[in-house]
């Protein structure tokens, strides 16, 4: 037995002899400590930097969404103005012309605004009907206009780039009966 014990207590010595001391422990454990706030730290700084990036981002998309016609609205304004200029004719004056040239005018101002912002006319006269951009309203017989062709633009259409914004109102032929 004390062969055994001799043994198991040397292997203990020996233990104790390679261990570190509780003073290099206590070293090794501040030192994890201190990385391991530090880390936190780090940890922390990165969430709240990435929750301002998000922040930021909405705030940037709110605001693109909330001023995103600002270009468009400001190109309008002249087309407005010279509509309220029109309001103040004379009603009295005989010299409607220059009245319709105004208008004209006007007419022309709010085309050219919208050719720049990628808007063109859907003006299907004559053209084969098509259920994509036109909206038929009545159909009519026609000996001088092809069944199932535009005889009427009603209203024209609008599309913005290729997005259809409103279809062209439109009367079509229809085959004598």
């Amino acid at each position: 037995m004390s062969g055994d014990g001799g043994q198991a207590g040397d292997k203990h010595a020996e233990m104790a002899a390679e261990a570190p001391s509780t003073d290099a422990l206590m070293a090794e454990v501040e030192k994890l400590r201190g990385e391991l706030a530090e880390n936190r730290e780090r940890m922390l700084r990165a969430v709240a930097e990435s929750e301002n990036v998000r922040r930021r981002a909405e705030q940037d998309a709110a605001q693109a969404r909330k001023f995103a016609v600002e270009r468009f609205v400001t190109e309008l304004l002249p087309v407005r103005d010279s509509l309220e200029r029109a309001r103040t004719v004379d009603r009295e004056a005989p010299d409607i012309d220059a009245f319709l040239a105004g208008v004209d005018l006007t007419l022309k101002l709010m085309d050219s605004v919208l050719e720049k912002f990628s808007v063109s006319v859907v003006n299907p006269a004559g053209e084969k009907f098509n259920p994509e951009q036109h909206q038929a309203m009545t159909m009519i017989e026609s000996d001088s206009v092809p069944a199932n062709h535009v005889v009427e633009v009603v209203q024209k259409g609008f599309l913005l780039h290729d997005r259809l914004l409103r279809p062209a109102l439109v009367v079509i032929a229809k085959g004598r009966s």
